[in-house]
Parts: C-alpha cells; structure tokens; sequence
C-alpha cells in the first residue's frame, strides 16, 4: 500500500475530526471510501461524456431489447393456518 501526505486546512480538519476521529482508526478508512466514491464518480461522468458524445444507435445495438423476456414474477405461496 502505498502512503499519500495530504494537507486540508483547519475547518476542513475540524469537520473530519467531528466525522472520522483518528483516536478511532476510522479517519483512514473514511478517507479511502471518500477517495473512491470521487474516481468512481469521475469514471461515471466520463463514461456519460463518451455516451453523450457518441450515443448508441439502435441498429447496432449488442443486444436487441424487444427480445427480452419478461423478469419472472415472485409469488408467496400461500400458508395454511
């Protein structure tokens, strides 16, 4: 694993003091899930760029939806009392 130094200003440290104390252990963690929910979001947008860009045509479509099946419904059976 490897180590990033990052410097936040004192609100900003305060606020993450409030959210992930590090006497907890938890301030590493919740910086780690902070830092991946950011690169997903930028994958997401960029992939909705790509789309924008370029849409998908129907007619090359990899899958055709009209031949979809229906998802099966869930049925409780019924119980006797």
């Amino acid at each position: 694993m490897k180590q990033i130094l990052v410097e936040v200003d004192d609100e900003m440290a305060g606020r993450l003091e409030r959210v992930a104390p590090a006497r907890s252990r938890r301030r590493s963690e919740f910086i780690r899930a902070a830092i991946g929910k950011a690169l997903a979001d930028a994958e997401e947008d960029n992939t909705a760029a790509a789309y924008r860009r370029q849409p998908d045509a129907g007619d090359d479509a990899y899958i055709d939806s009209r031949v979809w099946e229906p998802a099966a419904r869930y049925r409780r059976k019924a119980t006797r009392r």
